[in-house]
């Protein structure tokens, strides 16, 4: 049976190109600094509603388009795919209950048996590359969404697969000046886009392109 969801990209990027700050890893001496910098690229969604009512931390949080916008991405995901080195972080941060609620493809060269957290959440460590990730993900989403959810580098990659068919980008007013940037390492054909939405935010501006 033909897959009939699609494949998406849904980010927090900086002003000047960022998706994660110079020194960004969890053993890091220097967590204070890019803590701090992680913070102000995310606080447009640490105080939605659907994120913290996802992370159990409690009633309250913002609502309105911002939250409805959070809600849907949580809702339309099925499956998601990651890297390594975003997986080490969250294995060590994430609350038991991770807070996918879905089957999570990891890129990754190490053989594990899948990790099953309570919630809906089961960790697939992939060793054979991001064509076979993408395949799994597929058919465990059924007729919901894949979402590429990164990093840096595992998005490129399925960039310049060609596999990505919209590309949701919350463009924060900060700057990092330096760490990980998300177009880069990109080779042609380079994927064309259509802008599709746009909605402004006060902490936030919200871009949604959708493949041409």
């Amino acid at each position: 049976m033909e897959y009939m969801g699609k494949v998406f990209v849904n980010i927090a990027l900086t002003l000047d190109g960022y998706m994660a700050p110079e020194g960004m890893t969890m053993g890091n001496p220097e967590y204070k600094n890019w803590g701090a910098k992680w913070g102000a690229l995310m606080s447009w969604l640490l105080t939605q509603r659907a994120f913290r009512e996802n992370l159990k931390f409690g009633p309250g949080g913002e609502t309105g388009p911002v939250n409805d916008l959070v809600r849907h991405t949580m809702q339309r995901a099925g499956a998601n795919i990651m890297g390594k080195r975003m997986f080490d972080q969250g294995e060590v941060s994430w609350p038991e209950d991770a807070p996918f609620h879905t089957p999570v493809y990891v890129l990754t060269h190490e053989k594990r048996d899948p990790w099953v957290r309570p919630g809906g959440t089961t960790f697939y460590f992939v060793n054979d590359g991001p064509a076979r990730a993408l395949e799994l993900a597929k058919e465990a989403a059924g007729a919901r969404d894949v979402r590429i959810s990164g990093g840096a580098d595992v998005i490129q990659q399925y960039l310049n697969m060609g596999a990505v068919e919209e590309l949701e980008i919350a463009l924060a007013p900060v700057f990092f000046g330096g760490g990980r940037r998300l177009f880069e390492n990109l080779t042609e054909p380079l994927p064309q886009f259509r802008i599709d939405s746009v909605l402004h935010g006060p902490a936030a501006t919200y871009l949604r392109y959708v493949r041409q």
